[in-house]
């Protein structure tokens, strides 16, 4: 019996029940039941008395409910979304306010089925940047796939949190086996989205199948089936390419890639399958963040639309020649390190004065920790250590692992200087800074040479990703040899330049670590500025 319903639209709760149609058959057909009492509500996001087609995000919920019924599907144009608990979610993107229909199924046993369809009025207002629009699709479509090579390239963290990875982030390449790093996801300029599961099948048009990864019970929603369970996450579940749509959002300011339908990217979480980019100023990168089906935790991704390079760094030196574990409590070793004292801003407009005052340096629980400290005068005190004098050498791999102060304006740096700086001065001397941060950026990290050809200025740099540089320990290496000098970061190589007779670093260095406060690259430091720690687990040079 086809029923007709008035609009009717409650404000204070901002849900629409509009133009709804349905059909109900026979309720019984021997022992299968069809739904029957199907009802489908619409909650367009950010709706109130004064935006009744809400907050030009196009964001809206859809809750259905009906008798006698094992799931819902949602259907709009090519979209659909099925659900056992009767909820969607759709984002309408075209601009300004239209109408969209919604077709609702209701399903019972044996394949019985209800269908309602609901008319919903839709602001959309968001035009995506043309810079971000050039970077998802290039010149009519741009593939990407998780950056396995990069340190936290996957993770975890609570709900709301601002530090990618917080509670999680996986070690370079290390979920190779689970069905993830195959996967390639294809933006097209025309709005599709293409999810390839296995990109190294040799027939792409014939051979369609790979695996896919995701969380335990809301992986379900792809209606797969094998797969290996491993704790909390199905590893290498059998599935097949498909596509779904996309879209750019902006709920709240915040840019949004929207994905349709069973849409994911990664690692399957459920949810809304909307993924906030939370950085896009590095080239051919993305770091993304969503929140699961659950509501249990934020899952972070770094993607890149760069296929991975042979980047399997072998080295020259293994050779143990020097190290400091930092074992014994109190202050560093004195046969390893000496100190550089006072302040002046050290050429760079640095607004600390450096002690060797065991607030600012000293050695507990196997961590050299470099504290610098706002005192009571709104003065900023730390340390900087040297080896100079007492261990300095020519070529090698020196590796440092350590975690970085969180604190706006902070710098810290790991580095070596020429042992000669005190007869010819900087930049003739050479400077290696095996790694630096910025004040202001503490989701990555840089590497730089400094010689006369370069400097003064901003000398032969570069930068890599490293969004738990302040929450997890990390390996910053450098090997420096007679023809180049190689910077990585957890055995990823990231920066290298070339080394020969005309340049300084072909005589000894000496080390140097540091907290610098402020200055050219610590920038302003935050006014709520107390404290902030460099630990360093272990300094270790081979030849």
């Amino acid at each position: 019996m086809m029923k007709k319903f008035k609009n009717i639209l409650t404000s204070l709760l901002g849900i629409l029940l509009l133009t709804v149609s349905c059909q109900d058959d026979d309720p019984t057909v021997g022992d299968l039941l069809t739904p029957t009492n199907l009802e489908v509500t619409a909650t367009i996001v950010g709706q109130d008395a004064n935006n009744p087609n809400g907050d030009g995000s196009g964001v809206v919920n859809f809750s259905a409910s009906a008798d006698d019924t094992i799931t819902y599907r949602f259907i709009y144009e090519s979209n659909q979304q099925t659900d056992p608990t009767g909820t969607a979610t759709f984002t309408f993107s075209s601009l300004g306010v239209n109408t969209y229909t919604v077709t609702v199924i209701a399903f019972g046993t044996g394949g019985n089925s209800t269908s309602t369809t609901i008319t919903v009025d839709v602001l959309a207002t968001y035009a995506p940047p043309a810079e971000l629009l050039e970077k998802l699709v290039g010149d009519g479509s741009r593939t990407w796939r998780i950056k396995s090579e990069q340190q936290g390239h996957f993770g975890l963290g609570p709900v709301g949190g601002v530090v990618p990875t917080e509670w999680y982030g996986a070690q370079p390449e290390e979920k190779a086996t689970v069905g993830m790093y195959d996967d390639r996801y294809i933006f097209n300029a025309d709005g599709t989205f293409t999810f390839v599961t296995d990109n190294t099948n040799d027939d792409p048009v014939t051979d369609v199948s790979g695996t896919v990864f995701g969380r335990v019970n809301l992986i379900d929603d792809l209606g797969g089936s094998g797969g290996e369970i491993n704790g909390a996450d199905v590893e290498n579940l059998p599935y097949d390419d498909f596509s779904e749509a996309w879209a750019l959002i902006a709920p709240g300011g915040v840019e949004t890639i929207t994905l349709t339908g069973n849409g994911f990217i990664g690692y399957y979480t459920g949810g809304s399958h909307t993924y906030e980019i939370f950085d896009r100023s590095v080239p051919n990168e993305l770091v993304l963040r969503t929140t699961d089906g659950n509501g249990e935790f934020d899952w972070w991704f770094i993607i890149t639309s760069a296929e991975p390079s042979e980047n399997s760094f072998q080295t020259q030196y293994n050779n143990l020649v020097w190290e400091d574990d930092f074992n014994t409590n109190g202050a560093p070793n004195a046969a390893n390190w000496t100190y550089d004292l006072g302040d002046g801003g050290w050429g760079n407009g640095e607004l600390q004065s450096y002690t060797n005052d065991a607030n600012n340096v000293i050695v507990e629980d196997g961590m050299l920790k470099i504290t610098a400290i706002k005192d009571a005068g709104g003065n900023y005190t730390s340390a900087r250590l040297k080896s100079e004098n007492l261990f300095e050498f020519t070529n090698g791999r020196v590796e440092v692992r350590a975690k970085l102060p969180a604190s706006q304006g902070t710098w810290p740096a790991i580095w070596m200087l020429g042992a000669n700086f005190d007869t010819v001065g900087w930049p003739v001397c050479g400077e290696i800074d095996i790694m630096e941060q910025r004040g202001q950026d503490k989701n990555t990290v840089l590497a730089t040479v400094h010689h006369p050809g370069v400097s003064p200025g901003a000398g032969d740099s570069a930068t890599t990703a490293l969004p738990t540089s302040t929450t997890e320990f990390h390996n910053y290496t450098v090997e420096w040899t007679p023809t180049t000098i190689t910077f990585l970061v957890d055995d990823f190589v990231f920066h290298t330049v070339n080394n020969d007779a005309t340049l300084p670093f072909n005589a000894d260095f000496f080390l140097i670590l540091n907290v610098a406060m402020g200055g050219t690259l610590g920038g302003d430091i935050d006014p709520a500025f107390t404290q902030g720690t460099m630990e360093i687990d272990y300094v270790r040079v081979y030849q």
